[in-house]
């Protein structure tokens, strides 16, 4: 039968893998030690030997008489020589060669050698061009100057000497050269023997290292085994954690996109709710806004089954009157918002949405049925949710200001002629295309002066306001009441026919000659106006023909008395026939009215 290895032999096979690991880890670390410091050593003393020598060539020129140019001539004198004979004696180098630019050897410590030429390239090709240049070799101490030996036997011992040649340079040309020739075996050695014993204990520190990391990888597989598999349970929820919030972001960030670009709150709540279908799925939802009076708030957008009521008052939430979220489900002692009757137990939000620190609205979160145990963990997101609702409910309710401010008259509230002008111009060209109709109504204020000069202008202030007020409460859907300056007032009525804006400008004069205002103590006198009122196509085609025709029927109302109401006056006859004309095409382009008299 084959022999099935046994759960004791396991054991000993990652012993003998360790004693290996151990053994290898040995045999490299003893060769690391003998083979890798000498290189490195050598690379050290060349790197050291260098500066030095740039050290003494400089001490040497600063000592020479002419310094650089004495490389020139060749020619020293006795102060130089006896300066270069005692370098030996206070520097490592135990021989100094000084050489002219062709390599010759214009002094030396050894006399021998003065005269001599150096023909090697290396002169030429490294040092003649400005580089240093450095070589190491092994020498007999009889080629060591000052090399003293203790016995006979000493002489055949072999020396590491290192020769450095520098290149002297004067006004940017090559004068010359000095060569220094050092005995680095004292220091060689030396560093040897210190760098190997630090490898060596270093090794044995690692060689000790690897085995206790061995050994504790060995006792301790099973665990790391186990661990590896919990975290990777834990990566996956992690992953799964990842992947939802990074979905989560991508719906905020479209959210925050689709939200800004809104034009009004009623399509911001449409959005709203889309969204926060997707973003907060477990979690029914309603949003509501304060009103303009903020004594309630209005049911705008709802989700997921979420119960909306049309109006909620402040102090019916928690959260608004606390002034932070409120959430019930978490606390042991908990009171329910009246708004959120009928109430079932399940756990809620009540978010009050922030704008310039101010409350705009609220945002209220039920859990579902199904995820009540999970529901508090979707609270950072419906916070964020909450934010970007409410930063974007006010930048429409800004833009909304912002547009009543540059089309509204500050004092009376009305239009101003801005829009009066554009609001005019797109009716006439929807009246072209729709076959519409277009009444103006010119109205001005009779003897409005007086009111200024006899009561101030507060008194004045008070009546255009006054005036203001019946006229705006005169207009309906598509209507528009317009102060386009001073007491002056027009009005727009687009379909209405010239027998029906006859009859609302009257309505008009009356109910202003009703108005009764006091102002401190005293009752202003009665107020009056004048109107005028032209008609589309018959008086104009052209916003300023009608506010023209308009204007001149006003002034025809002054002119007979004031307090009363004038049409506009049909032009000369060619106007007359352009405009009959006008519409007539544009009667031609539209499909006759239901019952309409085909004969007329």
């Amino acid at each position: 039968m084959p022999i099935q290895p046994s759960g004791q032999l396991l054991p000993l096979l990652k012993t003998y893998s360790l004693l290996l690991v151990l053994l290898a880890a040995a045999a490299l670390s003893a060769w690391a030690v003998y083979a890798v410091p000498a290189p490195a050593v050598d690379r050290m003393l060349e790197a050291d030997l260098r500066k030095q020598a740039t050290d003494w060539r400089r001490r040497i020129l600063l000592h020479l008489e002419d310094g650089a140019g004495s490389f020139f001539t060749g020619q020293l004198d006795q102060h130089d020589i006896e300066y270069l004979s005692l370098l030996p004696a206070t520097t490592d180098a135990y021989r100094i060669k000084l050489f002219q630019a062709d390599g010759r050897v214009m002094w030396s410590t050894r006399p021998a050698d003065i005269g001599t030429v150096n023909r090697k390239p290396y002169f030429q090709q490294k040092v003649a061009k400005g580089a240093v240049y450095y070589a190491r070799g092994t020498k007999p101490v009889s080629q060591v100057d000052g090399f003293e030996t203790r016995d006979t036997g000493a002489m055949a011992v072999s020396r590491e000497v290192a020769e450095i040649y520098t290149p002297v340079l004067k006004g940017g040309q090559f004068a010359g050269a000095i060569e220094f020739y050092s005995d680095i075996t004292a220091v060689r050695d030396t560093f040897l023997s210190r760098v190997r014993i630090s490898l060596a204990l270093v090794s044995a520190v690692m060689v000790a290292a690897i085995g206790i990391v061995s050994v504790v990888v060995i006792r301790t597989n099973r665990l790391s085994l186990r661990q590896m598999q919990q975290r990777a349970a834990k990566d996956q929820e992690i992953m799964a954690s990842q992947m939802q919030l990074a979905r989560e972001v991508k719906l905020l960030g479209e959210l925050n996109e689709w939200l800004q670009s809104c034009r009004s709150l009623d399509e911001l709540f449409k959005m709203v709710s889309e969204f926060m279908s997707h973003l907060l799925p477990d979690a029914e939802g309603s949003i509501y806004v304060f009103s303009n009076s903020r004594d309630v708030l209005a049911g705008c957008a709802s989700w997921n089954g979420g119960g909306l009521k049309d109006h909620i008052r402040p102090d019916e939430c928690w959260g608004l009157r606390r002034g932070r979220t409120y959430e019930y489900g978490a606390s042991e002692v908990e009171f329910t918002c009246a708004h959120a009757a009928p109430h079932d137990g399940r756990p809620y939000f009540c978010f009050p949405i922030l704008a310039h620190g101010e409350t705009v609205g609220l945002m209220h979160l039920r859990a579902m049925p199904p995820r009540a145990g999970d529901f508090a963990t979707c609270k950072p997101l419906a916070q964020m949710c909450a934010e970007q609702i409410s930063m974007a409910i006010a930048n429409v309710r800004m833009r909304d200001q912002l547009h009543d401010q540059s089309v509204r008259d500050p004092l009376t509230g009305l239009f101003n002629r801005r829009h009066m002008t554009d609001s005019l111009r797109k009716h006439l060209n929807s009246g072209e295309l729709n076959c519409t109709r277009l009444s103006v109504i010119a109205v001005d204020v009779d003897h409005f002066k007086k009111f200024n000069d006899n009561h101030g202008h507060d008194a004045g202030d008070m009546v255009l306001r006054a005036v203001s007020t019946v006229l705006e409460k005169a207009c309906d859907g598509s209507e528009a009441a317009c102060r386009p300056g001073g007491e002056e007032f027009t009005l727009i009525l687009p379909g209405a026919t010239p027998e029906e804006a006859l009859a609302r400008a009257e309505l008009l004069r009356q109910a202003v000659e009703e108005i009764s205002m006091r102002y401190g103590e005293k009752t202003l006198p009665q107020i009056t106006i004048s109107a005028g009122v032209a008609h589309y196509p018959a008086h104009g085609l052209l916003p300023q023909d009608l506010l023209r025709a308009a204007d001149e029927a006003l002034y025809a109302a002054k002119a007979k008395g004031r307090n009363q109401v004038c049409a506009a006056a049909a032009g000369t006859e060619a106007e007359q026939d352009a405009a009959w004309r006008a519409a007539e095409q544009a009667a031609s382009a539209c499909p006759p009215a239901a019952g309409a008299n085909k004969a007329g």
